[in-house]
């Protein structure tokens, strides 16, 4: 098979079938031709910008008993913390001192937080600096929620799908969740106007290559302006705890795949990639990637949001994430800008 034709026919076409994506992403020998390309595609659309969006990770408390994840309801061993709404609004002040124009506040799935407190938050948030857009990543809520949220001012909304296979999802996740109720929070979202982020973990427990493209195909039809994916990577306070990690390798490779996919999306680097390889993030912006998410919580309970082991830069001040990631960048080629970073429409 001429791998280099399969990379040119998806970058001409933004598709292949299902045999061709099958073929692309299990060899090795189109990578460096695969990554080129999509540099170049992602260089003629957003140039060498990569996006900064500060994350404020605000509860570790779920109620959700996800498989892989460390912050799952019945671990234990997990310090619990929920940041009020003072230590919230202080730290996107920061965040906007520092540069950030995008707010991401991602958190378990914590009743705690009602739609009445993330709203006045999304709120002053707002009326502090109408030029920040608010990204939320609460998880699954109801289609009012959603709206409330939109309604309230925030702007983007990440939810990875994790996989679109309904019997995969069943074996990550226990049965009161489903991959359904989880796609239909994708349309809602949609449908409301929220920019959406969708996403898997590359190598999670059971997946085959042809869960991937199953996913590939879920994507084309949600159509997400951000698109979020990192290796698995196991948590020693979980049932997926001996669980082979996930593929580095193959990570790129997909970055890649949906950089030539989905041209105008916005791709990030993720701190698990950064996790899985020191080097990872690079690699990313190599493969595509053009946004980053330097960790705006306070210092003392990042090493609390662990979602899997060893995640990286947890004791680090956010200024100095910010000055580390710009020198990271630009070592490879690539520029950090002070930009909300919406997502370019097609023309």
């Amino acid at each position: 098979m001429n791998y280099t034709e399969l990379v040119d026919k998806l970058r001409d076409t933004r598709n292949l079938t299902d045999e061709e994506f099958k073929a692309l992403l299990e060899t090795d020998e189109a990578d460096a031709y695969l990554t080129q390309e999509a540099d170049k595609v992602r260089r003629s659309i957003y140039g060498t910008d990569i996006y900064m969006r500060g994350l404020i990770e605000f509860t570790n408390y779920c109620k959700n008993n996800c498989y892989y994840c460390g912050i799952r309801r019945d671990n234990r061993n997990v310090e619990r913390y929920r940041l009020d709404e003072e230590t919230i609004l202080n730290c996107a002040n920061e965040g906007y001192k520092l540069g950030f124009r995008t707010i991401v506040l991602q958190g378990g799935e914590d009743p705690y937080y009602t739609d009445e407190r993330l709203c006045s938050i999304i709120r002053k948030i707002k009326e502090s600096h109408p030029d920040i857009a608010i990204t939320l990543s609460v998880g699954e809520k109801e289609h009012d929620s959603y709206q409330a949220y939109f309604d309230a001012g925030a702007d983007r909304y990440l939810l990875r799908h994790e996989t679109a296979d309904c019997e995969h999802y069943s074996k990550l996740h226990p049965s009161e969740l489903t991959a359904e109720h989880r796609q239909k929070c994708l349309y809602d979202l949609k449908s409301i106007g929220f920019a959406v982020g969708a996403g898997i973990m590359i190598g999670s427990p059971y997946q085959t290559t042809e869960h991937i493209i199953k996913d590939l195909r879920f994507m084309q039809d949600l159509k997400p302006e951000m698109i979020g994916i990192g290796p698995f990577l196991s948590h020693k306070d979980t049932p997926f705890r001996d669980k082979e990690n996930g593929s580095f390798e193959l990570t790129i490779r997909l970055l890649a795949v949906l950089r030539l996919m989905f041209p105008y999306c916005l791709l990030p680097a993720t701190t698990a990639l950064g996790t899985i390889n020191p080097l990872g993030r690079e690699y990313g912006f190599k493969a595509g990637a053009n946004v980053i998410m330097p960790n705006l919580s306070p210092t003392e309970i990042r090493k609390l949001y662990m979602l899997y082991d060893n995640k990286i830069c947890t004791g680090d001040e956010s200024a100095h994430c910010v000055n580390c990631i710009g020198r990271r960048a630009a070592s490879v080629g690539y520029n950090v800008v002070i930009s909300r970073g919406d997502p370019k429409k097609e023309e």
